[in-house]
């Protein structure tokens, strides 16, 4: 497909058609699919109550199903499914490796090992439960650089040790589950398997708060990585803190992370899987610095 250039008086854009293209046709497959999912359930909604409920009519009861309890879900699911995908193409493209994932170097790991800590401590409720995932998955992310720290942080560095790591509290999450009563072991088993059951607004909304800052950070710094991914040595002779750049993205990626896993739980795969799917659709090496 041909690329569109388009100019805006002293600006101009280059528009790739093949990207453009699967953009337009992925967000028509989301809205269908939200459609279908605020629709489903045991209370079915049908497609006319629903075009009245989102035109502000319809029945109250339906109003209440979709609005109140499914649409929160809904949209929370494509915001965080977008989240790991853009924090899982930032940790490929920094360690140069399709393997690497932030479920795989130990920060989903470290969140459970908070959740568990906050409900050894007493915790209770979906805020406390959060921020003892957010603390956790930070302090692993932390100690996981600074391990990996010699001259630097080394892509393959970061995943051996984020491996080791993440057997590691592994090994502690399953001895607290075995020690832990019944009780306990059942709430951080359900928090652990990820899910957005009983979310709503109220917590949606600082969800979906995070999410659109850390992702408009990663707009502002993203182009970096088209200069880290040609190594540290020639990024430094372009003039870019090789370092810092890495500090910052991998900031944001975790901050992305941390939001989805603080409100819903680990969820694994998606942030492997989806940078290298999206890559094959838009026939791309790297999605962040080729789409600016």
């Amino acid at each position: 497909m041909t690329d569109l250039a388009l100019r805006l008086g002293p600006a101009s854009v280059l528009v790739r058609t093949r990207v453009l293209v699967v953009c337009v046709i992925l967000l028509l497959a989301c809205l269908v699919v939200t459609g279908v999912a605020v629709s489903l359930g045991s209370y079915v909604v049908p497609v006319g109550e629903l075009v009245q409920v989102l035109l502000g009519s319809g029945p109250e009861q339906a109003a209440t199903v979709v609005l109140t309890w499914r649409a929160p879900r809904a949209v929370l699911a494509l915001a965080f499914g977008a989240a790991l995908a853009l924090s899982g193409a930032v940790f490929q493209s920094l360690t140069r490796n399709p393997l690497s994932s932030p479920d795989i170097i130990g920060f989903s790991t470290g969140a459970l090992t908070g959740v568990f800590a906050v409900i050894l401590l007493g915790g209770t409720g979906h805020a406390t439960t959060a921020v003892g995932a957010f603390v956790g998955g930070l302090a692993t992310t932390l100690v996981i650089y600074l391990l990996a720290w010699r001259r630097g942080a080394q892509g393959f560095r970061l995943i051996i040790v984020g491996i080791a790591v993440s057997a590691l509290l592994t090994s502690v999450n399953s001895a607290i589950t075995v020690k832990a009563s019944l009780d306990i072991a059942l709430r951080a088993a359900v928090w652990g398997a990820g899910s957005l059951n009983g979310v709503r607004w109220p917590q949606a909304t600082p969800g979906l708060i995070g999410v659109a800052l850390f992702v408009g950070l990663l707009v502002l710094t993203g182009s970096r990585l088209k200069q880290l991914e040609l190594g540290n040595d020639t990024a430094a002779m372009l003039g870019h803190r090789v370092e810092l750049d890495k500090l910052v993205l991998i900031v944001c990626a975790v901050g992305l992370i941390a939001v989805v896993t603080a409100l819903s739980g680990p969820i694994s795969f998606v942030a492997l899987a989806a940078p290298q799917i999206a890559k094959r659709l838009v026939g791309m090496s790297s999605l962040l610095t080729s789409a600016r």
